[in-house]
């Protein structure tokens, strides 16, 4: 039935369907042999065995040499614990975030790294009329952003360069940054001051601060950050905003079971 319904689809959407229908047998299977996979399905042994390679080959599927079974990896495990960590991350920040909105009543945002990029993973609309677009899921820059300073600045250089070998540095407005090699310095300064911040490097008219959430491992786990237009921005706010996100990364990073917070 599901390979009939497939049929009906667009090649690319079957070809989904068809892969999901494979691991979801397999996930029901400590181990289970090719004929029998495709005959519970009801897909032809080639095509299976064609998807059951490739899954194989990126890691997500193993096969016994004695028995040609097929069987699921931990890499899906890993996948799935990367997601709850954000679930719980976003959990434990949700009231922080909260409060910092009431007392500044500023957009105020979640970010956590995802390749060579990062995503809003959760927000706080700011309370005037004037602000900020943003929108949970959007990916936005590294090099060009305070959330993304902060996810680089905690890591070795060899690690920065190795995320961002293959960025293309846009010049979304005149003071942004254009190569990784005028990044390092500023993300060691990032380090040094325990905040970073976007003077208009994103998008003109909005300044950004931000500072690290650590995990119980020391590692940064997101960025938590606040925005505003550079007419409400002056440096004696941006003093006490960094004073507050720093609080407010301390008590979520104490909940996430890191307890040395370093500002």
């Amino acid at each position: 039935m599901a390979a009939t319904e497939s049929q009906k689809q667009p090649d690319s959407v079957a070809s989904v369907v068809k892969v999901f229908t494979i691991l979801q047998m397999l996930s029901a299977e400590k181990s289970i042999g090719i004929t029998d996979l495709s005959q519970r399905i009801m897909m032809s042994k080639s095509t299976v065995y064609r998807f059951l390679q490739t899954m194989k080959t990126l890691g997500y599927v193993a096969q016994e040499e004695d028995t040609e079974k097929y069987s699921l990896t931990l890499k899906f495990f890993e996948l799935g614990a990367s997601a709850l960590q954000h679930t719980d991350l976003i959990s434990l920040a949700n009231t922080e975030m909260c409060e910092l909105a009431k007392l500044t009543k500023e957009a105020i945002h979640l970010g956590a790294l995802d390749g060579d990029s990062f995503i809003y993973i959760h927000k706080i609309d700011a309370q005037y009329t004037l602000r900020m677009y943003s929108r949970i899921g959007r990916r936005n820059p590294l090099y060009s952003t305070a959330i993304g300073k902060v996810l680089l600045a905690w890591r070795e250089s060899e690690e920065v360069l190795a995320i961002m070998a293959a960025v293309d540095y846009q010049g979304s407005t005149p003071r942004t940054v254009s190569s990784t090699q005028a990044l390092l310095p500023i993300l060691a300064h990032v380090r040094q001051q325990g905040f970073a911040e976007d003077n208009e490097e994103q998008e003109e008219g909005i300044r950004c601060l931000a500072v690290p959430v650590f995990d119980r491992f020391g590692a940064v786990a997101a960025g938590l950050s606040i925005s505003l237009p550079t007419l409400r921005f002056s440096e004696q706010k941006a003093e006490e905003y960094v004073r507050l996100l720093h609080a407010g990364a301390r008590r979520v990073s104490a909940a996430m079971g890191f307890h040395h917070y370093p500002f």
